[in-house]
C-alpha cells in the first residue's frame, strides 16, 4: 500500500505565501506523474499543477505565474510553493500520484485546508 500525506496548509493573508508538501510512502513503488488538484465549497475538484517523473510542469491559467510545482524524486515528495495568495485561491488542497508496483496505479492524499484571508 501506499500512502500520499499533505501538509503545509493553513491561513494566510492575500498576498502571502505557502509551501505545500506531498509525501508518498510505502514499499516497492515507484512514483511517476504528481499533480496538485483543490476543491473549493460548494466547487468541483479542479486540477492546479502537475510534475511528470522528469521534472515537466503543467499549470491551470488561474495559478500560472503564481504558483511552482517541484519534486524530490530521492524523497517521492513533491512541493507545490504558492505566491501572491489570493482569497479564491481558498480550497481543500490534494496531491495525486500515479504510482507503479508491478502495475499503474492513481492514489490520493488526504487533502489540506488552504484559507486565503482578503
Amino acid at each position: 500500500q501506499v500512502q500520499l500525506v499533505e501538509s503545509g496548509g493553513g491561513l494566510v493573508q492575500a498576498g502571502g505565501s505557502l509551501r505545500l508538501s506531498c509525501a508518498a510512502s510505502g514499499s516497492a513503488f515507484r512514483v511517476d506523474g504528481m499533480a496538485w488538484y483543490r476543491q473549493a465549497p460548494g466547487k468541483q475538484r479542479e486540477w492546479v499543477a502537475a510534475i511528470t517523473s522528469s521534472s515537466t510542469t503543467n499549470y491551470a491559467d488561474s495559478v500560472k505565474g503564481r504558483f511552482t510545482i517541484s519534486r524530490d524524486n530521492a524523497k517521492n515528495t513533491m512541493y507545490l510553493q504558492m505566491n501572491s495568495l489570493k482569497p479564491e485561491d481558498t480550497a481543500v488542497y490534494y496531491c495525486n500520484a500515479q504510482v507503479w508496483r508491478g502495475i499503474s496505479s492513481v492514489y490520493w492524499g488526504q487533502g489540506i485546508q488552504v484559507t486565503v484571508s482578503p
